[in-house]
């Protein structure tokens, strides 16, 4: 309790000593000759972001650079009184130069810009919409100005991101690293996280504006997630009217029917946005193989064969709303809600030999039903200034939900050396989760200081029932021993303080944040109780340079955290298989990442994107496995024995070779050192990752579309003593557009070589091997209609501040 009350004394002053300061510096405010404006479409009306702004003195030499926003906006500041020459370039564009005899502060209103002739046919390359843009902190992939999008789910396309890549089960890794924390719209949900892969699978990558990439994450984002954060965008600011889309797809043998959308309205004042959709996943019967050697005076070896079915559904639904109520006060809310349902069958054969005798063997019969569900609510409350343009208080609120069951039916049959019964397994979790968070934004001159604080309250329970089946009485009944029952409450507090600075071309984005931690886990069954307190201080810097030649240049340092989750600290002993067991660990400690980011970005017609990635870390909670010769029991555990380091690139091309082809390409290289104890013995893991996704795209007259893609996988880590096996894959799409920029028909092949793949898993110890193989359906097919409708007119007014933790743009 002392810890909670220093952290509160620390948040406190520190959140009084930010704001005192922003006041006495506002106060020093002075006026300054600026010029401004927006650039937009002069038939369209549309507002053209990242388009290049250059100013030259009377002598015809360059004095400043930069680049349009999101909104189409610009800014100069800190000018003399000058005459000037404004040069505009955008991509598809007819160029456009003008001179202003600057006095006083102007605002140059709405500079229409008028499309190349030459680019107005179907088939142009030079004007389309850029996929991937680079910024001082992450990389932006346009889902929309990807044809593959309109075919493709969004789990589909994350092959085709700056750094993030997929392992053999599609779990997604972000610099090869599974630790990353997911944000939908800017805002963290804790309901799509716990059910990432299902969601993402079921959602049409058509119905996603596009995918953040947060290398360096600016100190105002929660600091968990050792890797960074992936902001998945739902749709974009609109004008006045509506828009949306509708996305309706088959895919067969693995998949099934979806159905999904997004809509955005506004009308006057107030803005809605919504997104959502539900799929049916079937996943065939296939066969698995786990088998297991042991050395030593007494060796062993270890059979286990059998078959895996499953289907899934899945559901979600996420909106969000605005009402401006006039100039300097905004609402806004928003809701998400997911569920989802699984039935899956497993059959098993076990047999363990030794000494050419049979030890023990076993058949089991496996079924499972788990319904789950998730819903995120949040309201802000944002309030201007008359006295100071862009000065933002925000007071915002969110609650999370998550429940999940699982029961599961176990037959046993012809038992050797194996007194088990049948049993059943019912487990019940539930979690919940309220954030609270005030916000301030002031600019002073050229700097923009941002400072919150911010407090999230997390519980958890779960009831975990073994049932034995009693052939006396014919009933299951609970096993305490094998039953487990624990509540968890982890309460986070934190305060940041960042700076932005805006110099020309030159970007800057520097702060630090401070965060306390307080864990109460009591496990019931176990009578053990973890309780943690820790402090940590995480330092974020990012810098950018732009150059006149659409090229840039940008830095990074951050630290990140991850702190232990309840299946990590949970002692319970799981001994649902005769011959493996699992457990955690309540003793363990939070982990600490360092990351250095150096980044290269060229947005003209070559579009190249490369950075480089250092990062370093100690007392790593790793995944521990023994083997015990005595109970011939492989036994799993947690531990704060390891340390590891990194060092990765990666390159992503794109390039159009002539009005018909477009190729891109988007790998990863990774190096990485593991080491930690298993058993006693120091154990290396050091391994080289890569992955690598070359898409080949042909337009055609008439609105054809066809797109080839070859991706490669290398063999992964999947801890200290394990590493999954690599592999190939194929994909070819073609593309239709049925009614010009309203209805697209797309059908897809992925893998049409090879029926199956085997994915292996390989886990050494120092007196064991194993591997466990399943086979999965590789080849599949499917198609999708894909509709746009709407129409626009006027612009839109967003919460700038909120939990979104949205930035400004830099």
């Amino acid at each position: 309790m002392k810890n909670k009350h220093h952290i509160l004394k620390i948040i406190s002053l520190l959140t009084f000593l930010i704001l005192v300061t922003n006041n006495l510096l506002a106060q020093t405010n002075t006026s300054q000759l600026i010029l401004k404006g927006i650039v937009i479409d002069s038939v369209t009306h549309n507002k053209l972001s990242f388009v290049t702004i250059k100013m030259d003195n009377d002598k015809g030499e360059t004095i400043m650079a930069g680049v349009t926003k999101e909104d189409g906006s610009f800014t100069f500041s800190l000018l003399n009184s000058l005459k000037y020459q404004i040069k505009i370039l955008a991509t598809g564009y007819e160029p456009k130069t003008f001179s202003v005899d600057l006095q006083k502060d102007s605002d140059l209103g709405l500079i229409k810009m008028k499309q190349q002739l030459n680019n107005l046919k179907e088939v142009a390359i030079t004007g389309s919409k850029p996929i991937i843009r680079q910024k001082a902190d992450r990389i932006v992939y346009d889902l929309q100005a990807d044809p593959e999008s309109k075919s493709n789910s969004v789990l589909g396309m994350m092959h085709k991101i700056p750094y993030i890549s997929l392992d053999g089960n599609d779990n997604i890794l972000l610099k090869g690293n599974s630790s990353f924390k997911v944000l939908i719209n800017g805002r963290p949900s804790a309901s799509v996280e716990n059910n990432l892969n299902a969601i993402l699978k079921s959602m049409p990558a058509s119905t996603i504006e596009r995918i953040e990439v947060i290398t360096i994450p600016p100190s105002k984002y929660d600091g968990e997630g050792l890797a960074g954060i992936i902001n998945i965008i739902t749709f974009k600011k609109i004008n006045n009217g509506y828009s949306g889309s509708i996305n309706a797809s088959e895919n067969f043998p693995v998949g099934g029917p979806s159905l999904g959308g997004s809509f955005t309205a506004k009308s006057g004042k107030f803005v809605i946005s919504a997104f959502g959709g539900a799929s049916t996943g079937d996943n065939p019967q296939t066969n698995f193989t786990n088998s297991r050697l042991t050395f030593g005076t007494n060796p062993t070896s270890l059979s286990q064969k059998g078959f895996n079915k499953s289907t899934n559904k899945t559901a979600y639904f996420g909106t969000e709303m605005s009402f401006e109520v006039d100039s300097l006060h905004l609402l806004s809310a928003q809701l998400n809600m997911n569920g989802n349902r699984t039935n899956s069958h497993r059959s098993e054969i076990s047999d363990l030999t030794g000494n050419a005798s049979t030890i023990q063997a076993y058949n089991l019969l496996n079924d499972n039903k788990a319904t789950g569900y998730g819903l995120d609510a949040a309201i802000n409350y944002q309030i201007g200034f008359k006295a100071v343009k862009n000065r933002l208080l925000t007071f915002s609120y969110q609650f999370s939900d998550n429940q999940n069951n699982r029961d599961g039916h176990v037959a046993i049959s012809e038992p050797v050396n194996f007194n088990s019964p049948d049993y059943t397994q019912n487990d019940r979790q539930k979690f919940n989760e309220h954030t609270f968070q005030v916000d301030f934004v002031t600019p002073v001159k050229k700097i923009n200081i941002e400072a919150g604080v911010k407090g999230i309250l997390r519980a958890s329970r779960s009831d975990f029932g073994y049932n034995a089946f009693n052939q006396d009485t014919g009933q299951f009944e609970t096993d305490p021993a094998l039953s487990n029952q624990y509540t968890n409450n982890q309460n986070v507090f934190s305060a940041y303080n960042s700076y932005q600075a805006n110099l020309g071309t030159w970007n800057i984005n520097a702060g630090l944040r401070l965060e306390g931690t307080a864990i109460r886990a009591d496990f019931t069954s176990t009578n053990t109780v973890a309780d943690q307190n820790y402090i940590n201080l995480l330092p974020s810097i990012a810098v950018n340079k732009n150059f006149s030649d659409r090229t840039s240049l940008n830095f990074g340092f951050s630290q990140r955290i991850r702190r232990p989750g309840i299946n990590r600290l949970n002692p319970y002993i799981d001994r649902s298989n005769p011959n493996f067991e699992s457990t955690g660990n309540p003793e363990l400690r939070p982990v600490v990442v360092n990351d250095i980011h150096i980044g290269y970005g060229n947005n003209a017609k070559l579009s190249l994107n490369i950075g480089l990635d250092y990062s370093f870390m100690k007392n790593l909670d790793l995944q521990v496995v023994d083997f015990d010769p005595e109970t011939q029991i492989t036994r799993t555990s947690y531990a704060n024995t390891g340390k590891s380091s990194n060092l990765g690139g990666n390159l992503s091309v794109s390039y159009p070779v002539s009005k018909v082809y477009n190729v891109s390409l988007n790998g990863n290289a990774i190096y990485l050192w593991l080491q930690g104890m298993a058993d006693g013995i120091i154990v290396n893991n050091n391994r080289l990752m890569y992955s690598l996704s070359l898409s080949n795209g042909f337009h055609f007259n008439k609105g054809w579309e066809v797109n080839a893609s070859l991706n490669v996988i290398s063999r992964n880590p999947t801890g200290l003593q394990g590493y999954s096996n690599g592999f190939v894959g194929t994909a070819f799409s073609v593309n239709k557009e049925l009614i010009k920029n309203k209805l697209v028909f797309a059908a897809q092949v992925k893998n049409p070589f090879n029926k199956y793949r085997n994915n292996t898993v390989h886990t050494f110890g120092p007196d064991f091997n194993q591997v466990y193989t399943a086979m999965d359906y590789y080849r599949s097919f499917g198609i999708s209609l894909n509709y746009k409708f709407g129409g626009l007119n006027d612009g839109v007014n967003k919460s700038k501040r909120s939990i979104r933790n949205n930035d400004l743009a830099n």
